[in-house]
C-alpha cells in the first residue's frame, strides 16, 4: 500500500511581491493565452503558465515581466493544483525571491540565457541551503551547504530555483513514490503513475507548475516520466552536463538532463546546463552554436529507423502502434523511414550487472548503517552488486563496448533511431512497477524499462517526444536516439517531428481526477 501524500512545505512566503501581480483564475480550466491585460497591467496566472519557456525569456529580456512576477504566478498555480498530483513537495520561494532580486539589479544582458526564469530541481541534487532528501527517510533533514555543479551553472545562467520535484527513493524505480512525500500522480489521470524517477518534474510541467525542470536518467528515469506525462525529456550525451562527482569519478550510467513542454524549451535549458567544468573530468565543452539555434536551424534527418521493441522487449500493441504512426510521419517531409534496429541482445544482462555494481559502490554503506530505512528494491540492488564477481563485471563491460561499437556502425546508415519511449501506457499508481506486458512476465522491477536502458548502455543522447494518445486518452512518448554527441542533430530532428505531429500545446493541463 502506498504511503499517504504529505504536502508539507519548506519556507514559503507571500509577503514580498514584485512590480507585477496576478488575478484569481476565472475558471477551472486553463484560459487561452491572451497576454497582459492592457487596462490593468496585471498578469493572469493562466496566461503566463501556458507560455513556453522561450517566450517567457523573451518577455523577461524585453522588460515586459520580471522574475518576481513569475514566482508569484508559480506560487499561485502550485497552491491551486499541486495537492492533486504531489509533484513539488519542497518549495523555497524565500530563496528564489532573494536570487530574483539580485538578478534584477544586473543589466538584462548579464542575466544569462534564462534571464531569471524559474527552474525546478529534482530532489536528488544538492542546492545550497535547501533540503535534499533523495526521497529517503535517512536524509529527511539533510541540508547541503554547497550546490552541485549543475545547480551552480543553472543559477549562473539566470535560472531561479524555487522548488524540488518529487522522486523515488534514491531515484530507484520507475514509479515516483517514497516514504517521505508519498506518490506523485499523473496529471492526465490521477489514478495512474507519473513514472519515475523524475515523475515530480514531469507532472509539474504537465500541470503548469514549471516551465523548465531538471531530471536525471539512468534506465529511463527522465524519459519514462516525460512519456507518461506528455512532455519532452532529454537524456544528453555523456559529459554534456557537468555534475559534482560522488562515489566514483567516472560514474556514467546516470546522466542529468533537461525537461520541458517543447523541444525548443529543452534546448534552451540544455544551453543553460551544458559546458565543461574542472570539477567534472568527463564534462564536454559547449558547442560553437547554441543548442537552441541548432534546434531552430530547420535541419532534418535524411534516413531514420523505427523499431517497436529494439529486439529486446515486449511492447503493448497499442503503444507500439501510436509510436509507429508518429515515426512514419517523418516521410511527409521526404525523410526515409525504415524498420530496423541495432543488435542490442546483451542489454539485459549487461545493464543488470552494471546497475547493481553502481548501487554497491554508491549505497553499500547505507545498507550497513540504515538497512531498516531502505526500500526492498534498493536493498535488492545493493545486495546483487555486492555478490558480483570480477568475471561478471568484466563480461558486462565487454558487452557494453561491443554494443556501443555496433550502434556506431548503425548510425553510419541512419541519422536517428526511433522507438516507443515506454512499453505500456501509464500504469496504476498503486503498482510499484510493471510486472508483465503483452503476456510476458518480468523477473524484477527493472526489466520492463529495457527499451530505455539499452540506449543508456551505448552512450547515445535520447529524447522522449509526445507523439499521441492511447484509446484511454493517456500520453505516449516516442524515443528518439542519435549517435553519441549528436545532441544538436537529435534536437533539430525532434523539433521537425514535433512540428509535423502538431501536439505542441497539449500541456499544461489542469490535473484530471482518478478514473
Amino acid at each position: 500500500m502506498l504511503p499517504a501524500l504529505d504536502h508539507s512545505r519548506s519556507n514559503s512566503r507571500n509577503s514580498r511581491r514584485g512590480s507585477g501581480s496576478y488575478l484569481p483564475p476565472h475558471s477551472a480550466s486553463l484560459a487561452p493565452l491572451s497576454g497582459i491585460d492592457k487596462t490593468t497591467g496585471v498578469f493572469e496566472v493562466h496566461e503566463l503558465i501556458r507560455d513556453t519557456a522561450c517566450r517567457i525569456v523573451e518577455k523577461l529580456t524585453a522588460g515586459e515581466i520580471t522574475p518576481i512576477d513569475l514566482l508569484d504566478v508559480l506560487e499561485k498555480r502550485i497552491a491551486e493544483v499541486d495537492s492533486k498530483v504531489n509533484a513539488l513537495p519542497i518549495l523555497c520561494f524565500d530563496r528564489a525571491r532573494d536570487h530574483a532580486c539580485a538578478l534584477m539589479h544586473q543589466p538584462v544582458s548579464q542575466r544569462g540565457c534564462l534571464a531569471g526564469l524559474p527552474v525546478a530541481i529534482k530532489d536528488l541534487v544538492d542546492v545550497a541551503g535547501l533540503r535534499n532528501t533523495q526521497g529517503s527517510r535517512i536524509f529527511r533533514d539533510n541540508t547541503p551547504i554547497s550546490s552541485d555543479i549543475l545547480v551552480d551553472r543553472l543559477e549562473r545562467s539566470g535560472g531561479v530555483i524555487y522548488a524540488r520535484s518529487n522522486t523515488s527513493e534514491f531515484g530507484a524505480g520507475a514509479n515516483t513514490v517514497n516514504e517521505l512525500f508519498g506518490a506523485t500522480l499523473n496529471p492526465w489521470n490521477a489514478s495512474r503513475s507519473a513514472a519515475g524517477s523524475s515523475g515530480g518534474a514531469a507532472a509539474a510541467l504537465a500541470a503548469g507548475m514549471a516551465w523548465l525542470a531538471h531530471g536525471s536518467d539512468m534506465g529511463g528515469s527522465l524519459r519514462n516520466p516525460a512519456s507518461f506525462c506528455g512532455v519532452v525529456g532529454l537524456r544528453p550525451s555523456l559529459g554534456r552536463v557537468a555534475r559534482t562527482p560522488k562515489f566514483k569519478i567516472d560514474r556514467n550510467l546516470g546522466i542529468q538532463g533537461p525537461m520541458a513542454r517543447t523541444v525548443e524549451d529543452v534546448a534552451l535549458m540544455l544551453d543553460a546546463m551544458s559546458g565543461e567544468h574542472p570539477g567534472d573530468p568527463l564534462s564536454l565543452p559547449s558547442p560553437s552554436e547554441s543548442f537552441l539555434a541548432t534546434t531552430r536551424s530547420g535541419k532534418r534527418p535524411k534516413r531514420v529507423a523505427f523499431s517497436s521493441n529494439l529486439g529486446i522487449t515486449p511492447v503493448d500493441p497499442q503503444v507500439a502502434a501510436v509510436a509507429e504512426r508518429a515515426a512514419r510521419r517523418f516521410a511527409e517531409t521526404g525523410v526515409i523511414v525504415d524498420e530496423a534496429h541495432p543488435d542490442l541482445r546483451e542489454a539485459h544482462e549487461c545493464f543488470q550487472i552494471l546497475r547493481a555494481f553502481d548501487f554497491a559502490v554508491s549505497k553499500a554503506s547505507l545498507l550497513r548503517s540504515h538497512r531498516d530505512l531502505l526500500k526492498p528494491e534498493v536493498i535488492w540492488n545493493i545486495e546483487e552488486g555486492l555478490k558480483l564477481s570480477m568475471e561478471q563485471i568484466e563480461r558486462a563491460e565487454a558487452q557494453r563496448v561491443a554494443m556501443a561499437a555496433r550502434v556506431l556502425k548503425f548510425f553510419e546508415e541512419y541519422d536517428l533511431l526511433l522507438s516507443p519511449a515506454t512499453i505500456v501506457e501509464p500504469f496504476p499508481v498503486r503498482d510499484r512497477y510493471v510486472s508483465e506486458c503483452n503476456g510476458e512476465r518480468f523477473d524484477n522491477y527493472i526489466e520492463w524499462v529495457a527499451i530505455a536502458f539499452a540506449i543508456t548502455l551505448v552512450c547515445c543522447p535520447a529524447l522522449s517526444l509526445p507523439c499521441g494518445f492511447t484509446d484511454s486518452g493517456l500520453p505516449v512518448g516516442l524515443q528518439m536516439v542519435a549517435a553519441p554527441r549528436a545532441d544538436g542533430a537529435l534536437l533539430a530532428g525532434a523539433k521537425e517531428l514535433e512540428d509535423i505531429l502538431g501536439l505542441r500545446g497539449s500541456t499544461p493541463i489542469d490535473p484530471r481526477p482518478a478514473t
